[in-house]
């Protein structure tokens, strides 16, 4: 019950103590677990489920034999103190045949994670090499546009060990409408016109009508909202006279430069209401022949000649490409990385305190991870206070920092002696794995099944050890 309180409800750690309270009355429970013992539960859990992550079993690949089965979701987080986490999870290539829905975290596995000061691409190849070794080979990686994460996989085919890149379609949305519309004439007006029109609609009677914040850090990724809350906005303000003092009139004293942006936000809508409607259905479906071809209709308005359309078009073509290598073309290949982004908003919030601290969010992503299952909560009990101790005592921690140094004037040795201490790293360790094989293939003509991959019992094999390495 703390699990799914955890995973499901996702509440905090103190407020899973505070709910068993409240039940121990209506329900048998002898002994309400306290805080830390949550916090135990959710890390063994994650440890848990490394250490299971080398007995998946994923789709046999048709146009990639050697390939383990699985898709590769890449991404790295933003800064947290020193560290930064890069995280790898495993989604089976077949999934848009079992499934009827875009990925979501209950149909992905973690298979690794780590923290380092920075991530480059020399360092985040040699990373997924050690993967490789105990995992075997992906038959792609989905990732998004960034250059290391690129420069990474190049290298590893420069290596030997070649697998396809899928691009993600956010991100690729997101560029296309910053090349065209970034360097806009009428782009920083709208900017600025949306700006005043906030300071001075707030605190008035027309505070509802206030702009919807939009992060200034991959503004394009939610650009569209402040568009269409423009456009609603202006509709609001005919053509014609207002009467003194009324609300029409207030209104129109509050739109600054907003109704010179009209031809912008027009054009604006008109691509990105497009690519957005293409968005759903390939996040939904995956890309293949028959989810590309409703995408063409819905750009239709678009202009042949724009570079928006072009640029949609020709990604969707590369991508069809590596969808024929693995055979997928009918089935749909996955080109949303939208979990990992998922995961990481949610592991940064749920549980974290206000002191974000890069290792101990890395050490519970892999617990919220994958479908719960009463299995799951018996492989928790299985970790050894030990095993825990290990991973957890050989990391430096920013709130045993703080706890430590600020109220000890005179002791910031500890800090360097506290970050002297390696960073997390989870990843089975080579020499124990157990050989990856291949699932039963999926016939196309087979009807869709829902579910996680296939994976072996813990009674049939026995989890390999897992690796804390610098």
């Amino acid at each position: 019950m703390a699990l799914q309180l955890f995973l499901i409800a996702r509440i905090g750690f103190r407020a899973i103590s505070r709910v068993f309270i409240i039940l121990g009355d209506y329900m048998v429970v002898t002994k309400t677990p306290s805080t830390q013992t949550v916090i135990n539960w959710i890390t063994r859990l994650s440890l848990a489920r490394i250490q299971s992550s080398a007995q998946l079993v994923g789709s046999k690949v048709h146009g990639d034999c050697f390939s383990n089965g699985f898709i590769w979701i890449l991404d790295t987080s933003i800064g947290l103190g020193a560290g930064k986490i890069l995280t790898v999870l495993a989604l089976d290539a077949h999934h848009h045949l079992q499934n009827e829905s875009a990925p979501t975290l209950q149909e992905v596995h973690c298979i690794a994670v780590s923290v380092a000061p920075s991530w480059t691409g020399e360092n985040i190849a040699d990373f997924l090499q050690k993967i490789i070794a105990t995992s075997g080979r992906p038959a792609a990686y989905l990732k998004d546009g960034g250059t290391d994460l690129a420069k990474a996989t190049r290298i590893l085919s420069e290596r030997g060990l070649l697998s396809s890149d899928i691009d993600d379609l956010s991100h690729v949305i997101a560029n296309l409408l910053k090349h065209e519309y970034g360097n806009h004439p009428m782009f920083a007006t709208f900017l600025s016109a949306c700006g005043k029109v906030s300071k001075k609609l707030k605190q008035t009677t027309l505070a509802s009508l206030a702009p919807p914040k939009v992060s200034t850090k991959g503004r394009f990724m939610n650009l569209h909202r402040l568009v269409k809350w423009a456009d609603k906005l202006l509709k609001h303000s005919p053509k014609g006279g207002a009467a003194k003092g009324s609300l029409l009139a207030k209104l129109r004293a509050s739109l600054d430069q907003l109704p010179d942006c009209k031809i912008f936000i027009s054009r604006f809508i008109r691509d990105s209401t497009a690519l957005l409607e293409s968005q759903k259905v390939l996040k939904t479906k995956g890309l293949s022949l028959s989810s590309r071809k409703e995408c063409q209709q819905l750009i239709e308005n678009i202009p042949a000649s724009s570079p928006v359309r072009r640029g949609f078009e020709t990604w969707a073509e590369k991508q069809l490409m590596v969808a024929k290598k693995l055979s997928l073309t009918k089935i749909g290949i996955p080109v949303s990385s939208d979990c990992i982004e998922s995961l990481f908003g949610v592991s940064k919030q749920l549980g974290a305190g206000k002191i974000k601290d890069a290792n101990r969010i890395a050490l519970r992503i892999p617990a919220l991870c994958g479908k719960l299952t009463k299995e799951d909560a018996k492989e928790v009990l299985n970790v050894t206070v030990k095993e825990q101790r290990a991973v957890e005592n050989s990391l430096p921690s920013l709130t045993g920092q703080r706890r430590q140094v600020l109220p000890n004037p005179g002791c910031l040795d500890k800090i360097e002696f506290d970050e002297a201490k390696q960073n997390l790293e989870l990843i089975i360790k080579p020499g124990m794995q157990v050989k990856n094989s291949i699932n039963i293939e999926f016939p196309e003509r087979c009807q869709k099944t829902t579910g996680p991959p296939k994976t072996i019992s813990s009674q049939e094999k026995t989890p390999p050890k897992i690796a804390i390495m610098q």
